[in-house]
């Protein structure tokens, strides 16, 4: 699990995605799919590639030529990374807000759905009846309206 607060970027994210859906590439490879994605350069693919190395997403084999990476970490670790540290960076009196409008606004299965179901059925036994702001500290909040 990655413990650092790098995250990626929209275009690191498409860049991992192949590298998770293939479980490993060459930058052959990734270049030839983002091409027909994206339609990008290989310069902004190696870019992007060096990027993630250095963020700690992803390694390689270290094979002079036709290297080969991976992943460092799983697509639904990163997912989870990501949605967590969004969602700590927001205002705590909005969050179930906004996962309430994304969630709306997306396609989930039926099995996500029930999951989510029974997680929220959990949480609501021990939920407090409003969540309090936390966007500034306690001694200088006097009226916060969201």
């Amino acid at each position: 699990m990655i413990t650092h607060e790098q995250t990626m970027t929209t275009s690191e994210w498409e860049v991992m995605r192949i590298i998770w859906t293939l479980n490993e590439a060459t930058s052959k490879q990734i270049i030839h799919f983002m091409r027909l994605k994206k339609n990008w350069a290989p310069s902004t693919v190696k870019t992007l590639i060096t990027r993630l190395q250095k963020k700690g997403y992803l390694t390689d084999n270290g094979a002079p030529r036709d290297r080969l990476y991976l992943p460092i970490i799983s697509e639904q670790e990163a997912m989870h990374h990501t949605l967590a540290h969004t969602i700590g960076a927001m205002c705590a009196m909005c969050v179930g807000q906004s996962l309430a409008e994304v969630l709306s606004d997306i396609t989930l299965s039926r099995d996500d759905i029930t999951q989510l179901q029974s997680i929220l059925q959990k949480k609501l036994t021990q939920a407090p009846t409003t969540v309090a702001c936390d966007c500034l500290p306690k001694e200088r909040i006097t009226h916060h309206v969201h």
